[in-house]
């Protein structure tokens, strides 16, 4: 009887768990070093609007050890402390390191991953780090096994499989969190993972539902589509790069909905027309296009950037592509892709809709957390929140 009740609990804690929809946010670091109202720290961070943060990014040594890429912030400016010092404010609050990211590469993981010594390695100093620091979990942000400079090739795919599991069996010996932010389309995840192998072991799967067109492309297109959109014709569905397309694969191959986190990004991408007169979705383009006062990277734009951008220059041509819901912003040959409030709410509505775990992302740092646009402070994340919890927040 004892024994029916005690699996009675944890069904009922497992469910309270999963009803429970995560606000996975990342926060990049970097933004420190931006000017003017671009500068973004710790104590920026309002720890009231996600369920989990990550700290974007630690990396790896050639020995598979975790180690802090910017060593003068991390350690030295006490930055690791001061993020998961957030716990102070909101006890519920989970801080996270993420180890990786696009700079970082694949060989190095690669090769970590091939290696039974260097994976322990690796778990083990995640763990001292995790442990020294009082992070609460660990985000796999490897970009992306079998692809890139890979070193093992499709061996990638297993050796991954089998580094989550080894840490899933050592993380849950001391209650801790670990996800992996992963790429989102079937061509390309499916040279990666083994979805169901690593979504058995992942607490959260985070899906990276953005750049999906970007200024490499020839022709203009949306970062962060949900749908087939007006201007994608005959083309049938299952071959764009829309959100609803990587969801619907995602799950379709094995992962659980209540462990997939919708990734729904805090910038756009610009580019720059050929001609004023073709100026649609789907335009031919001549690459990258205008670049934010302090991200400075042609070709993005953040939210705050973008926001005061439109708010400040009215000749701005404001679209809204109705079948993808999301708008994209028009100005002589200047094009740009971005999310607004609007369709962030649309992509939370079709999350509940899936039942996934909720919602990821990237990052908060472009967020309009000054107010600079007249929304209210933390604009675009007080909209997810708002709609995934369906109560205002202050």
């Amino acid at each position: 009887m004892k024994v029916l009740l005690l699996v009675a609990l944890l069904s009922a804690l497992s469910a309270v768990y999963a009803s429970k929809k995560v606000v996975i946010c990342y926060y990049g670091t970097w933004a420190v070093n931006r000017p003017g109202l671009g500068k973004f720290g710790v104590e920026d961070i309002n720890p009231y609007l996600c369920t989990h943060i990550i700290y974007a990014f630690a990396g790896i040594d050639t020995n598979g050890t975790v180690i802090p890429l910017d060593v003068e912030l991390d350690i030295n400016m006490g930055n690791y402390r001061n993020f998961t010092d957030l716990k102070k404010k909101n006890p519920k609050l989970k801080p996270m390191l993420a180890v990786g990211g696009w700079a970082e590469g694949s060989a190095k993981y690669s090769e970590m991953a091939a290696d039974p010594a260097k994976r322990q390695n690796f778990i083990q100093s995640a763990l001292d780090i995790i442990f020294e620091y009082d992070f609460e979990g660990f985000d796999l942000d490897w970009e992306y096994p079998n692809r890139r400079d890979t070193v093992h090739g499709v061996d990638d795919i297993e050796n991954f499989s089998q580094l989550v599991k080894e840490m899933r069996e050592e993380f849950d010996e001391y209650g801790l969190i670990l996800t992996a932010a992963v790429s989102s389309f079937e061509a390309s995840a499916s040279q990666s993972y083994n979805v169901s192998a690593i979504s058995q072991y992942l607490h959260y799967v985070n899906l990276m539902t953005y750049d999906m067109y970007g200024p490499w492309e020839t022709l203009t297109g949306h970062n962060a589509g949900l749908h087939k959109g007006d201007f994608d014709g005959s083309t049938p569905r299952e071959q764009l790069f829309t959100a609803d397309v990587a969801v619907e694969y995602w799950l379709r191959d094995g992962c659980p909905p209540e462990k997939l986190a919708l990734g729904v990004p805090f910038y756009g991408h610009s580019f720059k027309l050929q001609s004023e007169t073709n100026s649609d979705v789907r335009a031919p383009s001549n690459g990258a296009g205008i670049a934010g006062p302090y991200t400075g990277e042609a070709g993005f734009v953040g939210y705050n950037e973008f926001c005061a951008m439109l708010k400040s220059d009215p000749s701005w041509s404001i679209r809204k592509d109705h079948l993808a819901k999301v708008p994209y912003a028009v100005k002589g040959l200047d094009w740009v892709s971005y999310d607004n409030p609007r369709s962030i709410r649309d992509k939370v509505k079709y999350a509940l809709k899936k039942k996934l775990a909720g919602i990821m992302i990237w990052s908060i740092e472009t967020d309009d957390f000054h107010n600079v646009c007249g929304g209210g402070a933390y604009t675009l994340l007080k909209v997810i929140n708002n709609a995934l919890y369906k109560k205002p927040c202050l």
